[in-house]
Order: C-alpha cells, then sequence, then structure tokens
C-alpha cells in the first residue's frame, strides 16, 4: 500500500524558513560560487556582483573583518557554525545578521560551505521562543504534555515525569489512564477531547488526578488549561495542556471555607454542650476524621476552671465520619480516662498544642491518644478502655490535640484523629484547628458565664417567689410561674397568696417591667412590701397607693446611683384582691395590670369591671377599689399580661382562649392551670407569664358567732357568758377559760377608750378566731407597765394566750382580732418583769 504524501507547511515566523532567509555557497577558499534571490532583496547585490570574489572582501567592511576571521576560524575547525556578524550591503550600510553555516562534501571537488542568514533581531526573537520551548520543556516547574489528536502522549516536561513517577521517555505513546485513576482519567480526556473537537480553551480548570499509585483515600487536586495545536493550514496536529497541582492551595482554600463555616456554626447558643457539639461537627470530615472535645468538670457545671487546668475531665461532644462512633472510655459517672501521661495531659499542662503526625512512633513512646480514635496501647487504667470494646483507635496514625483558652483560663482540650485518610496533620492544620478551639473557647466561656449568671439570677427569683402557696379555708389554688423563654431568663413578674384575718385571703399578681436580675430583685422588694402592708389589714386601694411610693422611690434611687447592669426599672403592675368567705364579698384594686376573669358556677367567665388605675411609679394619682359578691365555687383567675399579649395574637384573641379554656368542664384546679399556659401562652413568650386561679369556698353559717354587745359596764361579763357557751357548743370546752379571759380584756378596752355598742365575734375555722370591733380608731398597742401602776398588763397577756393578734381598721372604726390553734391553750408563757396595755 502506498503512503500518503504528507506537505508541511512551514512556520511564517521561522527566520530561516526558505520563504525568508537568504543563502549562498562558499567554496573552501571563502570565494562565493553560490548567491540566492532572497539574498540580493536582503543585501542588494546582484549574482554577477558576488560570484566569482572573496566573501570577506565584498560582504565585510575592513573594520569588521577581524570578527568575521574569528567566525571562520571557529567554523572550519568545528564543521559548522551559527551567530551574528555585521554585513555589508551594497549600498553601504551595515546589517546585522544572524548565520547558521554547514560543511558541504561534494564528489571529486573540494568543499563547500553552505550559508543561511537573516537579519539578527529576527533570529534573536526566533532563538528566544525556542529557548522558551526548550525550558518549558526541560526546566518549566509547571506540567506541560502535549497529546495527539487521538489523545496519545506526544511529550511531557519533567515536572509531569515527576508528578507521574516516570520517566518523560516512558511516558510517549501512552495514555493517562495508563498512571492515572480510571475515574480521574476518563474526566480529563473528556475535558481534553472537547479541546480538540471544539477549539474552545481550558482555563484553570480544577480537577481530580489521582496516580494509581497512590494510597486510598489520597488526593490530588490539579488546575488543567489546555489548547488545541494546529498548523498554518489549520490541520489539527492535537491538544496541549498545562497541568499545576493546586493540592496545597486548594486544602488552604478548604481551610479558609471551614473556618468561614466555624464562625456561623460555632457559638450559636449560650449552651456549653451545644457549643462543644458545634466544634466538633464542624471539624468532622474537613478536618479530622474524628474530634471530641473534652471539658473540665468546673466549665461543664458552669463554674470556675482552675487557674492550673488541673482536675478530672468530661467528654461534652464526640464527632466521627463513621456512622457509629467509637465508644467513649469514661468511668461510671461519666469522667474521661486517659492513658498515663497523654498528648491531652502534656497539653493542658504546657497551654500549648500538641501534633504527632506518626502514632504508631508516639504509642511506642508509651504517649496514648485518649479514647477517641488513636488511642493505642493498652492503658494501665482500671478497665474502662478494655470495656470500651473494639474501635478503631490503632488504626489513627494522626493525632492533634489543641487547648480549649478564653480570657487567661482553660477550659478543655480538643482532640482530632485521622484513622481513614492517609495524610497525616500538618502545621497548618494545627494552626487551623488552634484557630476553631479557639473562637469556640471564646464562646464556651461565654456559655458557661451565662450558665453560671443564670443559675445565680434564677436561684434569686427562686429565693424571692413564693416555693408553694399555703393551704386557706377561704380558696382553693393553683398557680404557674413561666420566665420567658422557658427558665432562660428571669423576670419580674410574681403572685401570691397572703392569709388575712378573720379568715380572709389576699390575691396579687405582679409584673417589673423588664428582665433579669434588677427586674427579680425589683419584685422581691414590691413583694416584701406588699406582705407588710397586707398584714396591716389595708384595704386594696391602699395597698396600692403604698406600693406607688415604694416604686417611685426605688426609681428614683437607681437615678441617683445608677442602674448596676444597664437596665432602668421605672414601673411596674399589679392586682391585689381580698375575699372574705363569711361575708362572700372580694375586694378588688388594680395599677396598670389586666383585669381578673371570673367564672361563677353557670361556668360563664367575664372580665371583672373595676378602674383601671394607673401603673405602680407614676406617683399622684389616685386607686379605686371595686367590691362584689362572689358565689361559693366561682373561680377568679388573676395573670400577667405576657399569658394573652404575644405576636402571635392580640389581647382579644387571648382573652378569647383563656375565656374557652376556663369555661371547660374540667374540675382539678391545677390540671385547669396547665391546660391554660398550653393553650394560651404563645409558643414562644417574649415575657413572663405568672397565672393564680383560685376558686372560693364559704364558711358557714354554723362556724361563725356574731353578738351586739351595749356599752355598759356588764359588757365583759356577757361577753364570757356568750363566749363560754358558743365554745361548749364547738366542743371547745379546752379553750374557755383561755377565750374568756382575751375576750373580757378585750371588750373591756372597748368599753374604756371606745364609744358605742361593741360588737363580739366568733370564727371556728383552722384556728378559734375572736374579734372585738368599736367605733374607735385608737389602736391598743404593748407597752411596758411599770411595778407601780395597777393596770396595763391585760394586752400583754392576750398577746400570750393567743398565736397572733392584731388591729384592722375599717370606715366605721377598727376591729381587734386574736387567733388560738384549736389544739389548746398556748404553753410555756413567759411572764416578764413588767408589760402592760394600753
Amino acid at each position: 500500500m502506498d503512503t500518503p504524501l504528507r506537505t508541511f507547511t512551514e512556520s511564517p515566523e521561522d527566520p530561516f524558513s526558505v520563504h525568508r532567509a537568504a543563502t549562498a555557497v562558499l567554496d573552501a577558499r571563502g570565494t562565493v560560487v553560490g548567491w540566492s534571490a532572497l539574498a540580493e532583496n536582503l543585501l542588494g547585490y546582484r549574482p554577477e556582483d558576488v560570484i566569482g570574489r572573496r566573501a570577506l572582501e565584498v560582504l565585510i567592511a575592513p573594520e569588521d573583518r577581524e570578527a568575521a576571521v574569528e567566525a571562520v576560524m571557529v567554523c572550519t575547525g568545528a564543521g559548522g557554525w551559527f551567530g551574528v556578524l555585521p554585513v555589508r550591503r551594497a549600498d553601504g550600510r551595515t546589517l546585522w545578521m544572524g548565520f547558521r553555516s554547514r560543511l558541504v562534501v561534494r564528489a571529486r571537488r573540494e568543499d563547500e560551505w553552505f550559508l543561511v542568514g537573516a537579519p539578527a533581531d529576527e533570529v534573536i526573537q526566533w532563538e528566544t521562543d525556542r529557548s522558551l520551548l526548550d525550558g518549558i520543556f526541560r526546566r518549566c516547574p509547571i506540567g506541560v504534555a502535549v497529546h495527539g489528536p487521538d489523545l496519545d502522549i506526544l511529550r511531557v516536561n519533567r515536572a509531569i515525569a515527576q508528578f507521574a513517577d516516570a520517566p518523560a521517555d516512558a511516558l510517549r505513546g501512552a495514555r493517562m489512564d495508563e498512571f492515572l485513576v480510571a475515574a480521574d482519567a476518563r474526566t480529563a480526556e473528556r475535558a481534553l477531547r472537547g479541546v480538540v473537537e471544539t477549539g474552545r480553551p481550558l482555563i484553570f480548570t480544577e480537577q481530580q488526578a489521582r496516580l494509581r499509585t497512590d494510597p486510598p483515600g489520597r488526593e490530588r487536586i490539579v488546575a488543567v488549561s489546555a489548547f488545541r495545536m494546529q498548523d498554518p493550514a489549520g490541520a489539527v496536529l492535537g491538544v496541549t495542556q498545562i497541568v499545576e497541582d493546586v493540592t496545597d492551595r486548594e486544602r488552604a482554600r478548604r481551610r479558609l471555607a471551614l473556618l468561614n463555616d466555624a464562625s456561623e456554626r460555632i457559638g450559636t447558643t449560650l449552651d456549653v454542650t451545644r457549643t462543644a457539639e458545634e466544634l466538633a461537627r464542624v471539624a468532622v470530615p474537613g478536618l479530622a476524621d474524628c474530634v471530641a472535645v473534652d471539658l473540665l468538670e468546673p466549665v461543664v457545671l458552669g463554674g470556675e476552671p482552675s487557674p492550673d487546668a488541673s482536675g478530672r475531665l468530661y467528654r461534652a461532644a464526640l464527632s466521627c465520619v463513621t456512622q457509629e462512633p467509637p465508644p467513649s472510655a469514661r468511668r461510671p459517672d461519666g469522667e474521661v480516662v486517659f492513658p498515663p501521661d497523654p498528648p491531652q495531659a502534656r497539653c493542658l499542662r504546657e497551654r500549648r498544642p500538641v501534633l504527632e503526625t506518626d502514632m504508631a512512633a508516639a504509642r511506642g513512646r508509651g504517649a496514648g491518644a485518649g479514647p477517641g480514635p488513636g488511642a493505642g496501647g493498652t492503658p494501665e487504667t482500671d478497665g474502662p478502655m478494655e470495656e470500651a470494646g473494639g474501635t478503631p483507635e490503632a488504626d489513627a496514625h494522626s493525632l492533634m490535640v489543641v487547648p480549649l483558652g478564653a480570657r487567661g483560663a482553660v477550659l478543655g482540650v480538643v482532640s482530632l484523629w485521622r484513622a481513614y485518610r492517609p495524610e497525616p496533620f500538618e502545621e497548618d492544620d494545627l494552626t487551623l484547628a488552634a484557630e476553631f478551639a479557639s473562637r469556640a473557647a471564646v464562646s464556651i466561656d461565654n456559655a458557661r458565664r451565662y450558665t453560671q449568671q443564670r443559675t445565680a439570677a434564677l436561684s434569686l427569683q427562686r429565693s424571692l417567689l413564693p416555693a408553694d402557696v399555703p393551704d386557706h379555708p377561704a380558696v382553693e389554688v393553683a398557680h404557674r410561674y413561666l420566665p420567658a423563654g422557658g427558665a432562660t431568663e428571669v423576670g419580674g413578674d410574681w403572685f401570691d397568696v397572703i392569709p388575712l384575718s378573720g379568715s380572709r385571703v389576699a390575691l396579687v399578681v405582679g409584673d417589673v417591667v423588664g428582665h433579669g436580675v434588677p427586674a427579680a430583685a425589683t419584685m422581691g422588694r414590691l413583694r416584701t412590701a406588699v406582705h407588710t402592708l397586707a398584714g396591716l389589714d389595708l384595704e386594696p386601694d391602699e395597698v396600692l397607693s403604698q406600693l406607688d411610693d415604694l416604686v417611685g422611690r426605688i426609681a428614683g434611687e437607681q437615678q441617683a446611683t445608677g442602674p448596676v447592669t444597664g437596665e432602668q426599672i421605672v414601673g411596674a403592675s399589679c392586682l391585689y384582691a381580698v375575699y372574705d368567705p363569711i361575708s362572700r364579698r372580694c375586694s378588688l384594686a388594680r395599677a396598670g395590670h389586666p383585669p381578673p376573669v371570673v367564672v361563677r358556677p353557670d361556668g360563664r367567665p367575664v372580665l371583672a369591671e373595676l378602674p383601671e388605675g394607673p401603673p405602680l411609679g407614676l406617683g399622684g394619682l389616685p386607686f379605686e377599689s371595686t367590691e362584689f359578691e362572689l358565689p361559693e365555687g366561682s373561680l377568679v383567675a388573676l395573670y400577667t399580661d405576657g399569658l394573652v399579649e404575644s405576636g402571635r395574637h392580640d389581647v382579644d384573641e387571648g382573652l378569647g382562649l383563656l375565656y374557652e379554656v376556663l369555661s371547660g368542664q374540667e374540675r382539678d384546679l391545677d390540671a385547669l392551670c396547665a391546660e391554660v399556659t398550653r393553650r394560651v401562652m404563645p409558643e414562644h413568650p417574649t415575657d413572663d407569664v405568672a397565672v393564680l386561679l383560685a376558686r372560693t369556698r364559704v364558711l358557714a353559717d354554723d362556724r361563725v358567732a356574731t353578738w351586739e354587745l351595749p356599752a355598759e359596764p356588764t359588757a365583759a361579763q356577757r361577753a364570757r357568758r356568750l363566749t363560754a357557751d358558743q365554745l361548749a357548743e364547738w366542743g371547745l370546752d379546752d379553750l374557755v377559760f383561755t377565750t374568756e379571759l382575751i375576750v373580757s380584756e378585750l371588750v373591756t378596752n372597748a368599753y374604756r377608750y371606745a364609744s358605742g355598742p361593741v360588737q363580739l365575734r366568733l370564727i371556728r375555722d383552722s384556728s378559734l378566731i375572736c374579734e372585738v370591733s368599736d367605733g374607735s380608731t385608737t389602736a391598743p398597742h404593748l407597752r411596758r407597765a411599770r411595778s407601780t401602776d395597777e393596770g396595763g398588763r391585760g394586752l400583754f397577756l392576750v398577746a400570750q394566750l393567743t398565736e397572733r393578734w392584731g388591729t384592722r381598721y375599717s370606715r366605721d372604726g377598727k376591729t381587734v382580732w386574736t387567733e388560738q390553734p384549736l389544739d389548746g391553750p398556748l404553753l410555756g408563757l413567759r411572764m416578764p418583769v413588767g408589760g402592760g396595755a394600753g
């Protein structure tokens, strides 16, 4: 078969091409024996002007002949020469030309020299280009590979040969799948075939280029640029690709991306454990195969770590690339167990990162790696490590341990292992891990401080709020208090159930503006003041007036000294109600607080109508009380505005939900209170919620005895007789003697110091209550009687015989009351030298 004849077109840029170069032939004596037309065009000499004459005399100026002679000597000695010489043109000007000369041997004749010449600047440029091409293939650090149209390798430079770990000549004629992993070879060939077919170049396209000889898991990433080669006639000669190993650069980019990711994912909550888990997850699998975060015991509990970073470590988070992370070695109480002198201990002791790139050598030195992957050897412990079961610890080949340090304190350590990825950790990886740990440590320390402060604030609030409300014969109660965010932030809402004289009870709900410790502290002051004012048996509007003055003084103190935490407490709201189970009357007043919801026995809820009253702290504005009767079994719902106000619904919708729940058939009051908070309260409340439900009771008529006594000297005698008869009817004979003494003293005082009729009332409740009312506003009080005084000791005797006693005022006068336990008279009376009553 005949081989087709291929014609190659010379590059137009070649200065020595047959279309551009001047040629001449010299005999052995240097005489010109041949001259081309291009030589005539370039130098201006016709053939007859130079043929037969010596070239040195015609073409070289006298001043340049010495350099030409040296070139001739080199040429004759070497059999050829390449260089630059000045040539004299026919018009006398000098032209620097580049020459190539070769010896030509003729048969039966003397030797001749063949010269090819071109302008020196073109020759120099051409040789520079050729030198560049030679440098690309011999000295360039960036890989260059030339492929034929069928993608067979025609030529590679030394960088590609080093990358493929094979001699350059051995790769000639090979295909990429002979040294690259099949999947990567297919990707590369597909891209190059697209360049050959379309002519569109590739520019810095990154792709995997893993060698078949690489260990499993190792990555190689290259940036490929490629262009199609074609001759001046447009025929496709192949494709050239320029390959740069960018594995390190890609790893650096990934590290930066991981760092940015860590900034977004670490520290999203103020929870120590959650933050530790975020740190562990963000580093797997981008940096490590397994990450463990171990914190010092005080940090987990929200306390201060020891200055020397000593103490027990607890595993706060563990994250691995495997679906089932290896079990960590712990004692039964949760403590992490390490082998003797592990890298973790050195990291804590020296407060610096530890890098172990060869775990086999580290295990040989006796340095264990802990309970995550990478812990090798048999630890000298009491067994927890053996109980951990089979783990890939022995397969780990590289370990990093970095301290968790923030604000001068070490909180714990982070351990990172590689067991499945073949590349060991590098110094750059250690720097990245230290940056992770530094950012996470600040978040963990913030969470620790928050936990510490929150625990202190919640403890303060729990100590200020009632742990439980007392059982009271006047009402059955249930209550709930829920701080905003579900116990993550304390507030100033409070409630109270306060027993009053005469079997009455005070129901209180209040709300201090703001959150945090200042609001809780202000709430504590107000709650204490309410208890004090309730003990004085003041009317609800009078209680609120006194609270208004107190809030104003608190605000004045804060303005004078400045709030400690930067939060100014400027006001509060309060609802104060007093219920009397004998008269069934309820007296209420409110200061900027939502009115209560009343559900009468018929099951219909209504909003109690009472004057609103200004919020506490404004000062100078009056409060008004409202009184109405409540049938037995009525339900009164007191609450703070956080229950019915939220971003999810407005007040009317919140009240509608509250009506719906309260009108249900649920009789158990605690269950009903739970249902109120579940259905009415927003899912994510932004304000504290306090709820107090009270179901009224009535004291039966047969447990109350009332008499009107005339203001005459025999009033005390009659009171004693009535008292004895009533106690005998109630079966309280043991209390007759002491109660007669109490009644006699109180009635006598009323007869002596008051005017008008006297009312005596006995109430049998959880205690025996004795009340004497008169029209005077002068209060009896204890005083010290002198030894020469004939009287003044009666009220002192009353105080010794009763459990409690006091005075309450009304619009018509006052009532002096006493309470005695039903189990008999008080014993162990101590009689001082002096004491008396007014």
